[in-house]
């Protein structure tokens, strides 16, 4: 079936899906005739996309119809259900039907059993969770083999570090990185990397170990420094998020009683062991549960701001927070 669902946090992920699809479907010289792009905030945007796809394309190529940022996976209506249910079956083999979300879809639905179904791609566009370095460090080779750059396993690391699970920046820094080596055939080294990439994340790696020291002053001016470089506050806390993650399961591990570096690498999810003597004594100064009340102070810091927070009053204050705890905790 000439169906498409994409949806998932990795937006620009999706963008490039969609684009890599568009460009497959549609002749450049027809596409004004043969593409259409819906909003949710256009009045019965899911009938007209339906009504749409059932046109035949025009001259070459064929048709794509996206229904963009839909709700049919959360919610449908009735006589959208009907229309589906009609429609969906029936498209012609030349017209496409792209619907893509954010938000997972809820598998109770008719709509989306209907549209799992049917379709010829139902996939998923997941963030990478930040403290999963092997994935991120994968995510990073696997741009910069499709991409023509050659990294060694530490500059790989590096760059992991520095753009975190933001496929955006990713693809980004290894343009620059392309076009930097393009009369070259040796790998970047970590000097030459240090030099391109502009490393917010590691300065936010800097914000997690003042918190962690109690320093609030100094914590406040790296916080200054990041909102200075117009660092997203979303991706400073995912940062802090993985960071305190880290040191709970390590100082978890300690106090279970393991000693052992390659087990704890493990079930911390780090590929390198000897990050974890580092780990360990950066955590000796902090118990188990002041480490656990920090997450939910952190936890509630990202939904405020995904609710409209101011940013920079939020973060100060939270930041705030979080050092005393470190300091003496609950």
């Amino acid at each position: 079936m000439p169906i498409y669902v994409y949806w998932g946090e990795d937006d620009f992920a999706i963008e490039k899906a969609v684009t890599t699809l568009r460009d497959r479907i549609l002749d450049p010289l027809w596409t004004n005739f043969n593409y259409t792009l819906l909003s949710p905030d256009q009045p019965d945007a899911a009938i007209a996309a339906l009504n749409q796809v059932m046109t035949p394309a025009f001259g070459a190529g064929g048709r794509l119809v996206w229904l963009m940022n839909t709700t049919l996976c959360q919610h449908c209506p009735e006589n959208v259900l009907a229309e589906l249910i009609r429609t969906l079956p029936v498209i012609p083999e030349n017209s496409f039907l792209l619907l893509t979300s954010r938000n997972k879809p809820d598998e109770r639905l008719k709509s989306t059993k209907l549209l799992k179904k049917l379709a010829h791609e139902f996939r998923e566009f997941p963030l990478i969770p930040p403290w999963k370095t092997e994935l991120l460090v994968q995510s990073v080779n696997q741009a910069a083999q499709t991409a023509g750059v050659k990294l060694t396993p530490q500059t790989a690391e590096f760059l992991a570090q520095a753009v975190g699970n933001d496929t955006r920046l990713l693809d980004n820094e290894i343009e620059k990185l392309r076009l930097y080596t393009s009369d070259t055939r040796k790998p970047l080294d970590v000097d030459t990397i240090t030099q391109l990439v502009r490393n917010t994340t590691q300065n936010s790696l800097q914000l997690a170990t003042a918190i962690r020291m109690g320093d609030t002053a100094k914590a406040l001016t790296i916080l200054a420094d990041l909102m200075n470089a117009a660092e997203p506050g979303l991706r400073i806390i995912a940062t802090l998020i993985g960071q305190f993650r880290t040191w709970l399961l390590v100082k978890m591990a300690i106090e279970s009683g393991e000693r052992n570096p390659q087990a704890i690498a493990q079930a911390v999810e780090i590929s390198n062991p000897k990050r974890i003597y580092f780990l360990q004594q950066e955590v000796k100064s902090l118990s188990v549960q002041q480490l656990i009340s920090c997450l939910p102070l952190l936890l509630e810091l990202e939904v405020s701001l995904k609710q409209g927070s101011t940013e920079v009053s939020a973060l100060q204050t939270k930041v705030i927070e979080l050092c005393q705890v470190c300091q003496h905790g609950y």
